[in-house]
């Protein structure tokens, strides 16, 4: 079982190292950079990596396209802000050992925001496929929250993939400014109707939801912070959505 590791980058000199080098059980890592103006690629390269570059051609299409030119078929898909913990690195390093059994692995992935680690508020254990067979599985999804969809068996790993989120408030908006955009595109794509209930309703019952269901009180004031954002997120991705359309329902 050889495994490359594929991730994909724009800018990302302060992350790229961190997951690079949590990469030791993999065989070959592909960088592919989508026009980045830092030192992402620099840094890539000298700690032996196989930097690619293309055009930006969405989350999914930039993944597939990274996991179509691997040398190995068994793909170990990481974003840049992620990383191995030494855990789970073991478990891979185990299961190159003894072989694999399933077509595609999941991993619980435990977020770091405002330097403290979440275990509650919806983010954990937030299990994803990240490595998988390319032959049984390919990302899908046009514009957010892209997934691998998988042809075959799905196994589990028990250790976590490190995702090391925002470290400021600031940092936070930006990425919400990005991703509630797309978003909206999509809820304008699916032609999803888009009354005042969404506007008033759905961000006050996400932040119960994330705060109260799904215990972020117990996350201290970064669960009160995550709970907030996610009713401000649910907010902004529909007003987007009613401005694309000329404020129509």
């Amino acid at each position: 079982m050889k495994i490359t590791a594929t991730i994909i980058t724009l800018n990302e000199e302060l992350h790229i190292v961190r997951a690079i080098e949590s990469l030791r059980c993999c065989d070959e890592i592909v960088v592919l950079d989508s026009g980045s103006a830092d030192r992402t690629m620099e840094l890539a390269e000298k700690l032996g990596a196989r930097v690619l570059e293309s055009p930006w051609r969405g989350y999914a299409g930039q993944k597939n396209w990274a996991a179509e030119r691997a040398t190995h078929d068994w793909i170990l898909s990481l974003d840049a802000d992620e990383a191995l913990s030494e855990a789970l690195e073991g478990e891979i390093w185990n299961l190159k050992k003894n072989g694999p059994k399933f077509d595609a692995y999941t991993m619980p992935r435990m977020a770091q925001y405002l330097g403290r680690w979440i275990l509650h508020s919806g983010w954990y254990p937030d299990r994803k496929v990240r490595l998988y067979n390319r032959q049984q599985g390919k990302w899908m999804g046009d514009f957010v929250h892209e997934s691998v969809q998988v042809h075959g068996r799905v196994g589990h790993l028990e250790s976590n993939l490190l995702h090391f989120t925002c470290d400021s408030l600031s940092e936070h908006l930006r990425t919400m400014d990005r991703y509630t955009t797309l978003a909206a595109e999509e809820l304008v794509s699916r032609k999803t109707p888009l009354g005042w209930g969404h506007l008033i309703l759905d961000p006050i019952w996400t932040f119960l939801k994330t705060y109260f269901v799904q215990a972020g009180f117990l996350d201290g004031i970064e669960g009160l912070t995550i709970a907030y954002m996610a009713g401000f997120y649910t907010f902004l991705k529909y007003a987007k959505a009613r401005n694309m359309t000329g404020g129509r329902a």
